[in-house]
């Protein structure tokens, strides 16, 4: 008898999730840091090559390790268990790319709790701001306080949230229908595959949320008048820079997000099935 649908998409666990999106959410930020770095750099108020240009690439890459492997654990088992638990009240939803957006916003909410510190620290170490960790840390603790650490929260849901609606029901179709074609579940390989297609095609689209999130984290803009808020950040830029600066870094973010969404599902495909078969 062929497999039904659902067997072809097996279900992780909260612990094999948990694990499986610290490895995914490290590997990815740390192998991709420069593309990173050169597209934060491009979003700058200041311009690419007064935010640093090509020196130091990997300014802020200890900011980012600490909050890869936390923030990937959140947000899968979150997803993951959203989605598990959605799928018990409406199992004929299961496969639902409604499912799979309200699974993925939970997540993005749990998992920004640790991102955007970390994001606001490195940012601004790539962009020459400050030149190490501890100096960071201790001058937004000083001068802006905890909730310094969380400027730009609501931005980056506003980011991620849009990006993760496009990504998540995108990669779970194109595994779904992947296995339907094959009769049987896709490879680590294959949801790699999907998840690069459904990275790129996200990042792309969500280009200029990335960069009212970047310009909201680093703080001012090259005149030193403060950025307010999502929407004041999104005018302010289209007014006085024009469209063509809201898609600045278009072409790195992709490619990042692309090569990233390859690594970042491939390698969480791989990280949950070997930690269920060890639980």
């Amino acid at each position: 008898m062929a497999d039904s649908p659902d067997n072809m998409a097996p279900e992780r666990g909260f612990f094999p999730a948990l694990l499986g999106g610290a490895v995914a959410g490290t590997s990815v930020d740390i192998a991709l840091f420069p593309l990173d770095t050169i597209k934060t750099r491009l979003q700058s108020a200041h311009g690419f090559f007064k935010a640093g240009g090509f020196r130091g690439i990997y300014s802020g890459l200890s900011a980012a390790a600490a909050g890869s492997a936390p923030g990937g654990a959140l947000f899968f088992s979150t997803y993951e268990t959203s989605k598990s638990l959605i799928g018990m009240t409406a199992p004929n939803q299961k496969h639902s790319p409604l499912v799979h957006m309200a699974a993925a916003a939970s997540g993005e909410m749990a998992a920004c709790l640790v991102r955007t510190p970390t994001e606001i620290v490195k940012q601004r170490m790539q962009t020459g701001v400050y030149k190490t960790l501890p100096e960071a840390l201790n001058a937004i603790r000083v001068g802006e306080g905890v909730a310094g650490f969380y400027r730009g929260y609501w931005s980056m849901i506003a980011r991620e949230i849009p990006f993760s609606f496009i990504q998540f029901p995108l990669w779970e179709g194109l595994k779904y229908q992947w296995s339907k074609k094959q009769n049987a579940p896709v490879s680590s390989l294959q949801g790699a595959v999907c998840g690069s297609i459904a990275g790129g095609v996200a990042a792309s689209i969500t280009t200029p949320l990335d960069v009212v999130k970047t310009r909201l984290m680093l703080g001012e803009d090259a005149k030193g008048v403060p950025y307010k808020g999502t929407l004041n950040t999104l005018s302010r830029v289209y007014t006085d820079e024009g469209l063509k600066r809201l898609f600045s870094g278009v072409g790195p973010r992709t490619m990042w997000i692309s090569i990233g969404g390859f690594v970042f599902f491939g390698m969480y495909e791989k990280a949950t099935s070997t930690f269920a078969a060890a639980m």
